[in-house]
């Protein structure tokens, strides 16, 4: 996928073109296909995970911001993730947690699954201060629940606390949601709607491209 020269590696996009499709067919079966029309969505989040600071910048992304890929259901937002990790350097890799089995932990163990996800991730293995960024999947799915009759918002709280560890420590979070940024505010609120802002590249397929997996 890459050329070493001068200690400095040189990816090309069609070969990492080729490469994704290949292991996507490995991963998730022969059906698995890299469409055209993503080709241009890809690129940005391939040039991101590498640290290529100067096709970030034309793509109007940060590598100080996690990415949140936003989409319609099944264009394929948690495969590319997941297929574009490999891509990224060992202190940025991040571990891609479903929100709905974050609320399903939450509704047996209570509050401290929201300490799991952010302000102990920093601390405990796995992580240990390093692989402490995670990409939170299907962000918006999940409802408000109560543990011990006391209602939250489980997803709310953990990346409010996360955008603390992001404003003092850089510390990074990627999310997938099916939601346009309108819902998110409705569902989030404001005020952390403003903070992911701060936190976030936005990423979005076309809101008319077509279900994958059909």
């Amino acid at each position: 996928m890459a050329d070493l020269q001068n200690n400095v590696f040189n990816f090309s996009f069609p070969v990492c073109l080729v490469w994704l499709e290949q292991k996507g067919k490995m991963l998730f079966g022969d059906h698995f296909s890299v469409f055209r029309e993503d080709h241009e969505l890809i690129f940005k989040l391939l040039v991101y995970a590498i640290g290529d600071v100067e096709n970030t910048t034309r793509q109007n992304l940060s590598l100080k911001k996690g990415i949140l890929l936003t989409g319609p259901v099944g264009c394929g937002k948690t495969s590319l993730m997941t297929l574009i990790k490999p891509f990224f350097a060992a202190e940025k890799q991040y571990v891609i947690k479903s929100v709905r089995d974050i609320t399903f932990e939450f509704e047996k163990e209570g509050f401290l699954v929201i300490n799991r996800y952010s302000n102990l991730a920093f601390c405990n293995p796995p992580f240990s201060g390093i692989n402490s960024a995670f990409c939170f999947d299907d962000l918006g799915i999940e409802q408000p629940i109560k543990y011990y009759g006391n209602q939250c918002n489980v997803m709310a709280e953990i990346l409010l606390s996360r955008y603390d560890q992001f404003i003092r420590k850089g510390v990074l979070t990627h999310i997938t949601t099916n939601l346009a940024a309108s819902e998110l505010e409705s569902m989030y609120g404001s005020r952390l709607r403003s903070r992911m802002r701060e936190m976030f590249n936005l990423v979005a397929f076309d809101r008319n491209s077509k279900d994958k997996r059909i």
